[in-house]
């Protein structure tokens, strides 16, 4: 999941495979930590041991923690890897202790900053940045979604911030070319008025 901060707030993005509000399930550990790391055993011979004891049942029930493992540390994986500079913190996850007394991971976060930019164009550059990490991993949760619809409405703002400071731009122009050509006119009026055979005339203030 993606842990997103925007000072002064924050917010959490779970992972496909975390449980709201990261509460602990029988028998998980929450553990902060860097994503590289394989699941947590006591040594390999007791390990060992420990797995020729193991039911079918348990047999199944590590196979799928190995699987949810794998699967938890991609997801992290894709979301710092898309974030790039945006990240504010590498991968911790949460464990779950496991029949053959292994620990694996089943949810984990990243911290990324959602906040804006300085001007509207690098706050829309920032919210392209932002959705691609929310969206990178290939099962990205409902937290995830959330995350990049926020995204996408900053980026939404930033765009019309853009247009309108481009309509202002436009506007300036327009009415000094118009206060140009009104006075021009105004010149061409006196020219005639002075001149009506066509000739020019020298004003003096």
């Amino acid at each position: 999941m993606i842990s997103g901060s925007s000072p002064p707030t924050a917010s959490t993005i779970p992972s496909a495979y975390s449980t709201p509000w990261r509460s602990k399930a029988s028998g998980q550990d929450e553990e902060q930590g860097q994503g590289t790391s394989a699941p947590v055993s006591r040594n390999d011979s007791d390990s060992q041991k420990h797995a020729e004891e193991l039911s079918a049942a348990d047999r199944r029930r590590v196979e799928e923690l190995k699987s949810t493992d794998r699967a938890v540390r991609a997801h992290e994986t894709a979301h710092m890897a898309a974030g790039g500079n945006l990240v504010t913190s590498g991968a911790s996850y949460s464990y779950e202790t496991g029949p053959d007394g292994q620990r694996y991971a089943v949810a984990g976060e990243v911290g990324i900053d959602t906040s804006k930019g300085r001007t509207p164009e690098e706050t829309l550059a920032r919210a392209a940045q932002i959705r691609a990490a929310a969206l990178a991993p290939a099962d990205p949760s409902s937290q995830d979604r959330a995350v990049a619809a926020a995204a996408a409405q900053m980026a939404t703002e930033a765009r019309a911030e853009i247009a309108r400071a481009n309509m202002e731009t436009g506007s300036a122009d327009t009415s000094q070319k118009s206060d140009e050509n009104r006075g021009f006119s105004f010149e061409q009026a006196i020219e005639r008025s002075l001149s009506p055979n066509g000739q020019g005339v020298n004003i003096y203030a």
